[in-house]
């Protein structure tokens, strides 16, 4: 039967061993420059190998992200870090510019490449197009359906490996395009500072109210102002695996260790049961759910896989 990776992303060794510990097959780390959360991550150069040594010890992968949108005068600072994480020898490296892309190819030409959701991979020419090119897996964007990824399988080739998001954070505006950190906090937030203005707080001043700043706060209902709902996928693991799904993505950056290791572990548990049992995942599904619940305040979604998530309610 086949095998469904479970991956997530690590700030640092410690949630490296943690997030193995729990269950991830897999995860991704960057380094201290050139992805889109560098000041959330603390990996050196050497951090990565000890990453990499350890994951392989406990029969797990590590993935580099270096998922920035180069200028011009990055490319060859690039060239350089690619140099170096050649030393590193991950398991593959997540890109978003065909320039990085380029790069990655030119310097490790046998390095596995996925395609990172922030280049909005939302059809099967365009996931032929990065096959075509050299890379082994795309990350797809989460503005699809499960119909719409199922096309997107049948029509790659067969190696071709899709991982998609199943549980975290949703993006406010399109789907990992940071719109709104562009706008408000000047430059790209595809370069090697993301500030996060979407995950900001925030006070709101309406119109014909100058002056009167009215806070934008979470209690136990979620915020009354703005809200972004959590998704979760974890009663819809036979859908997931039966599209042919090859990895389902824990989005983690809105979790501390603890919250994050539960998550972790839950899905872990749940994968494993449908593939072994079916029927017996069927008959947990809501504890497990329920446990998930425990993990947040947010209420749950299932985001784009059954349509627009505002026809889901």
């Amino acid at each position: 039967m086949k095998k469904i990776e479970l991956v997530v992303q690590a700030q640092n060794l410690e949630a490296l061993k943690n997030a193995i510990a729990s269950g991830a097959n897999a995860v991704y780390i960057g380094g201290e420059v050139y992805q889109l959360r560098a000041e959330e991550t603390d990996f050196t150069i050497e951090e990565m190998k000890e990453a990499v040594r350890y994951a392989h010890e406990h029969d797990a992968k590590v993935y580099v992200t270096a998922n920035i949108f180069a200028h011009n005068n990055d490319l060859s600072e690039v060239k350089e870090y690619m140099e170096q994480l050649k030393e590193v020898n991950p398991d593959a490296i997540l890109v978003s510019d065909p320039g990085v892309f380029a790069i990655v190819k030119e310097v490790m030409p046998e390095m596995n490449v996925h395609i990172s959701t922030q280049e909005n991979n939302t059809n099967y020419i365009t996931c032929r197009f990065w096959w075509n090119q050299g890379a082994t897996r795309v990350v797809s964007a989460r503005d699809l359906s499960l119909e719409e990824l199922k096309e997107i399988k049948t029509k790659i080739p067969e190696e071709m490996q899709m991982e998609i998001f199943v549980h975290g954070a949703m993006c406010m505006s399109y789907s990992g395009r940071r719109l709104i950190s562009n706008y408000v906090d000047g430059g790209s937030p595809m370069k090697n500072n993301q500030a996060y203005s979407a995950e900001k707080s925030y006070n709101v001043v309406e119109n014909t109210r100058q002056g009167e700043y009215m806070p934008v706060y979470e209690n136990e209902r979620g915020t009354f102002i703005f809200h972004s709902e959590e998704l979760c996928m974890i009663d819809h693991i036979p859908d997931l695996v039966d599209a042919g799904m090859d990895s389902l993505k824990i989005e983690s950056f809105m979790y501390n260790q603890e919250q994050l290791q539960t998550i972790i572990a839950i899905y872990r548990k749940a994968v494993d049961k449908y593939l072994a049992a079916p029927e017996e995942y069927a008959k947990e599904v809501e504890g497990y759910k329920q446990a998930l619940a425990d993990t947040t305040a947010r209420k749950f979604t299932t985001g784009f896989y059954f349509g627009h998530p505002s026809e889901n309610k």
